[in-house]
C-alpha cells in the first residue's frame, strides 16, 4: 500500500520540479542593480545596462517582452556580452525587442552561440569540464554576420578584438573587447596597450571571463570589466551556489560584482544572463537576469 502511494507522489514531485526549473524560474527574470565606484571625483552617475546570453530562439515571448521594458531604465550606455541568438530566425526578433535601446550608445561582443547553433550533448560534460575543451565544428551555421552588421548599423560598437570610443551622457568612454575565448577566437594582442588615461571611463568587454584575459585588461588600466557566458552556473544549490562555471573563473565569482583581482583596482561584473541553451532549458536557484550598473565617483566608496 505504501509503495502504491509513494510512486505517484514521487512522480508528482518530480513533475513539479521539472515544471519549476523549465517554466517558472527560466522565465522569472530579475534586474540586478549595483553601484560601482569607477568615475573621476565630482562627476555625476552614469547608468550602464549589461545584457548577456539571451540565447534567443523562436517562441520566447516572455523574454522578448521583458527585454522591451529595459529601455524604461533610461541607461546612458548598453553593453551586450554575447550569445544573443541560438537560432537562424532569431536576429530580427532580438533587434525588435531591443528597440529604442539601439538608439542609445552601445557596444557588443559575440559568443560561440551567435555563430554555432547549440547541439545536444551529455550534460555531465559540464561537471567534468569537458565542455570547455573546444573542438572546431563545421562552418558557422547561424547568421552572426547579419547580427553584427545590424548592431553596427544601429550605431553600436563592434568590440570583437577591437578598440572603440563613444560618448555617453557627455562622458568620454574608451572601450576594448575580445571575441569569444571559449572558441579560441580571442586576439588580445590586437587591442593590447595602455587604455587611454585621458578618457573619463575605460571598459574592457569579453564574452567568457577567462582570468588570463581579465588580468590583461586590468594591467592595461581598464576600470570596469564586463563578461557573461557562465549563466551564473544555471543549476545551483541553495547555500552553496554554482556547481560549475564552464570557464576559468572560480566558482565564487560565477556572477555578480567583484574586484579583479581581489586586491586590484578594476571592477568585474559577470552577468548570469537572460537565457539558456534550447537543449538545457532549465534554471534552478539562478534566475535569468540583466544588470543596471550605476557608476559613481571613486571617492563615493
Amino acid at each position: 500500500m505504501r509503495l502504491r502511494t509513494l510512486v505517484p507522489v514521487t512522480a508528482a514531485v518530480g513533475a513539479a520540479a521539472v515544471g519549476y526549473v523549465t517554466v517558472i524560474e527560466r522565465n522569472w527574470f530579475a534586474l540586478r542593480q549595483y553601484q560601482v565606484p569607477v568615475l573621476p571625483p565630482g562627476t555625476p552617475p552614469l547608468r550602464v545596462l549589461h545584457i548577456s546570453d539571451t540565447h534567443l530562439t523562436p517562441g520566447r515571448k516572455r523574454l522578448l517582452s521583458w527585454i522591451r521594458r529595459l529601455d524604461d531604465l533610461d541607461p546612458h550606455l548598453v553593453i551586450n556580452t554575447g550569445d544573443s541568438i541560438s537560432h537562424p530566425q532569431a536576429v530580427r526578433p532580438l533587434l525588435d525587442a531591443l528597440g529604442p535601446l539601439l538608439d542609445r550608445p552601445g557596444a557588443f561582443v559575440l559568443g560561440s552561440n551567435d555563430m554555432y547553433a547549440p547541439e545536444p550533448h551529455n550534460p555531465a560534460r559540464y561537471l567534468t569540464g569537458a565542455s570547455s575543451h573546444w573542438r572546431k565544428p563545421k562552418e558557422p551555421d547561424l547568421p552572426w554576420e547579419k547580427l553584427r552588421d545590424d548592431l553596427t548599423a544601429a550605431g553600436w560598437l563592434d568590440l570583437n578584438n577591437h578598440r572603440g570610443r563613444l560618448t555617453a551622457d557627455g562622458r568620454d568612454v574608451a572601450l576594448a573587447g575580445v571575441h569569444d575565448s571559449h572558441i579560441k577566437r580571442d586576439r588580445y594582442e590586437h587591442i593590447a596597450g595602455r587604455a587611454d588615461p585621458s578618457a573619463d571611463l575605460r571598459i574592457g568587454v569579453t564574452h567568457s571571463p577567462e582570468p588570463r584575459l581579465l588580468d590583461r585588461f586590468e594591467a592595461d588600466g581598464y576600470d570596469l570589466l564586463l563578461a557573461g557566458h557562465t549563466h551564473g552556473g544555471q543549476l545551483c544549490l541553495p547555500f552553496y551556489g554554482a556547481l560549475v562555471t564552464n570557464c576559468g573563473i572560480e566558482r565564487e565569482r560565477v556572477s555578480g560584482l567583484h574586484r579583479h583581482p581581489a586586491d586590484g583596482r578594476a571592477w568585474l561584473h559577470i552577468s548570469a544572463g537572460l537565457g539558456t541553451s534550447p537543449w538545457a532549458p532549465a534554471r534552478f536557484a539562478c534566475r535569468p537576469e540583466a544588470s543596471l550598473l550605476t557608476l559613481v565617483p571613486r571617492d563615493a566608496g
